[in-house]
This record gives C-alpha cells, sequence and structure tokens, in this order.
C-alpha cells in the first residue's frame, strides 16, 4: 500500500475524509400495514423505531441464510414510512424477495430517494473532525446571539437538513423541508455521516466546502483498507448466501424479542444451543493471498477461509472465518502462501 493511501487512512484518524456516495440504492416502504409486515421480514426491530432513527438488518430464506444486508430508516413524521438503504447491486435482489411475501398487505414498495425535492447525490464524511465539519457546513446558525451546542444525530439516524444556516434548531423533523438527508450510519466505531443533496452542483459545493476546511478524497483503496481496519463485512465478498447470521459476528443486525420474521426459527435454534461452528474474525497473514476467497487448514484439516486482504505498510491483514475449535485451541492456521493468525475486531489504527 503507497505512503499517499496511508495518508488517507491518517486524515481519518485525526481529520476527516470524504467520498462520493455512488454506490448506494434505496427502496422505500409504504402502507398502513408496513410497520408490521416489514418487522417480520428481517433481522432487527423494525417496530422498535422511533421517528429518525434507523438499524442494520439482514434478511433470511426460511433456511436462515442471509440473503442480502441493508440499514433501514423509520422516516421523520407522523406516518410509519421507511426507507430501506443497501448497496446498489443488492436492489433487485432484495426487491424481489420483499415482493414476494406482500399478499394481502396494504404494503407498497418504491425505488429511489425521493422525499425532498429530488436528492439523489450523496457524499459520505468520515473522520474525528467530521462532527464538526458537519456542524458547521450544515447546521451552524447565523445568529451570534443564539448559543448553539453541536448537536449531531448519533449513530443509526436520519435528520432533515432545513438549510446551512437554520435560525432556530440545528435538526428538523418536518419531512419534505429544506436542501437535503442526513445519515448516521448504525454501528460506526468512527464518526460517518452520509449526505444526501438534491443535484450534482450541491454535491460538488458541499465537497469544496469540506475539502476547504481540510477534509481529503478517500481514494477507493483507501476505502477497502478502512473497511477491513474497522472489521466491516461487505455481502457478496465477506458474507455470502450460504452464511448463518450468527457466523458473521454482527450481532447489531439481531433483536431476539421482536416477533417471528423470516427465517427465525433457526436464529432462535442456534441461539438456543449456544453457537456456532465457525465465526468471522480478523487475520493477521505473513503475507498477502494470491487469490481470495482462500482456505484455510490447520494440521492439514479444513479451518476456514479468508475473504477480503490488504497490506498496509508492513502490515498485511485480513477478514475471514475460522472454525471455532481451531480458534479455542489456539492452533496455527495456513493458508496457500502463508499463515494466518486470528485478531479482534476492529484492528488497531494509529496514525503514522
Amino acid at each position: 500500500m503507497t505512503t499517499d493511501i496511508k495518508s488517507e487512512l491518517d486524515a481519518i484518524l485525526t481529520g476527516a475524509a470524504i467520498f462520493p456516495l455512488d454506490d448506494r440504492a434505496f427502496l422505500r416502504i409504504t402502507g398502513t400495514d408496513a410497520t408490521r409486515w416489514l418487522n417480520g421480514m428481517v433481522t432487527n426491530s423494525i417496530q422498535a423505531l422511533a421517528p429518525g432513527e434507523g438499524n442494520y438488518n439482514f434478511l433470511l430464506n426460511a433456511q436462515g441464510r442471509i440473503q442480502g444486508d441493508c440499514t433501514i430508516y423509520r422516516e421523520p413524521g407522523d406516518e410509519p414510512t421507511f426507507l430501506l438503504e443497501t448497496d446498489a447491486t443488492q436492489l433487485e435482489t432484495i426487491q424481489q424477495l420483499l415482493d414476494k411475501f406482500i399478499i394481502m398487505d396494504d404494503v407498497e414498495l418504491s425505488r429511489g430517494l425521493n422525499i425532498i425535492g429530488q436528492p439523489v447525490v450523496g457524499v459520505a464524511v468520515l473522520g474525528a473532525s467530521a462532527p464538526e465539519l458537519i456542524h458547521k457546513h450544515l447546521f451552524e446558525t447565523n445568529d451570534e446571539d443564539e448559543e448553539v451546542q453541536l448537536a449531531v444525530p448519533k449513530p443509526g439516524a436520519m435528520a432533515y437538513v432545513l438549510s446551512r444556516h437554520p435560525q432556530k434548531g440545528l435538526f428538523s423533523i418536518e419531512p419534505n423541508a429544506g436542501l437535503g438527508l442526513v445519515f448516521t450510519p448504525p454501528a460506526s466505531s468512527t464518526p460517518l455521516f452520509h449526505i444526501w443533496l438534491q443535484n450534482e452542483d450541491d454535491r460538488q459545493h458541499m465537497r469544496s466546502l469540506l475539502e476547504a476546511d481540510g477534509a481529503v478524497d478517500l481514494s477507493n483503496e483507501a476505502q477497502e483498507a478502512f473497511r477491513i481496519l474497522s472489521g466491516t463485512p461487505l455481502f457478496g465478498v465477506d458474507i455470502r448466501d450460504k452464511d448463518l447470521p450468527q457466523e458473521t459476528n454482527q450481532t447489531h443486525a439481531l433483536h431476539f424479542a421482536k416477533g417471528c420474521y423470516l427465517g427465525q426459527e433457526i436464529v432462535e435454534r442456534i441461539r438456543s444451543r449456544g453457537q456456532v461452528h465457525r465465526t468471522f474474525s480478523g487475520f493477521r497473514l505473513t503475507a498477502l493471498p494470491a487469490t481470495l476467497p482462500t482456505p484455510l487448514t490447520s494440521d492439514g484439516k479444513p479451518a476456514g477461509e479468508l475473504t477480503s486482504a490488504v497490506t498496509i505498510g508492513e502490515e498485511t491483514l485480513a477478514l475471514g472465518y475460522v472454525r471455532r475449535e481451531a480458534l479455542d485451541r489456539n492452533q496455527p492456521l495456513a493458508y496457500e502462501g502463508g499463515m494466518a493468525t486470528p485478531a479482534s475486531l476492529p484492528f488497531q489504527m494509529t496514525p503514522s
């Protein structure tokens, strides 16, 4: 990994970085049955979401295997309507899966983020100083007599932006008002904000404001490196449709007291038995694997697999799965071309 990418990662730790949100897609769920129906389709508690709140979810099949992942936000406002955000490559599969289970329900699915004019472009702000920049450029008041606190939404929230300089209040819960939306994805250990704006001119203007305050552009390579460092699995790479929820170690996607949902019987059966045979983990490697995914072995027997890997400076780090017996016995793990040592997630990050 080049020195430039290391400096991009340093910017996240000590300042802020920005990157375009061109790979996200939205599905809006409306109707009088939306809350009950959606709660029965995903692994987290939709019925517990207050207006402006969101949570991370899996979608399962009847065998409990993961078919997709998403973040679902309840829109601000009185009517219980929801925004499902996912990777653009998953949208078709998720919509088809959900469509199959709308039978006698008053539920409608519609694609796109079209709730404040036409906010269709996004930019992400990531890093230690991201809250300060978000406050300054989106919610800071012009009224010198008004004391304004740094009040940004906690992880797992959405907020409408009334204007760049509202005179009262930092966030609005009034729908269809203002210039855009701000999302704070749940379970992010580093401050992260997704800003959605109405057109490309607005996005470029926002990028210019953030860059003027020191935010650096994050390359695709640095985004992938940070994803691995933070221990965030990617659906289609680290999470596949053969995987069970508890194997992924993403406990924030599961709610065990929400009631019935598709695949719940398998999830509950695993919970009652105490554990699964393998678990998602970080790894420190002696060399970058030639191909991914690549099998892990212990004493010549299958012991897991590596699914993502990156070299940062002198270190090669990976995400993947390890069988619990190999982990519990602290057995050496081998792959073609090197050795792997399990490591806790997220990886510890320190500036260069």
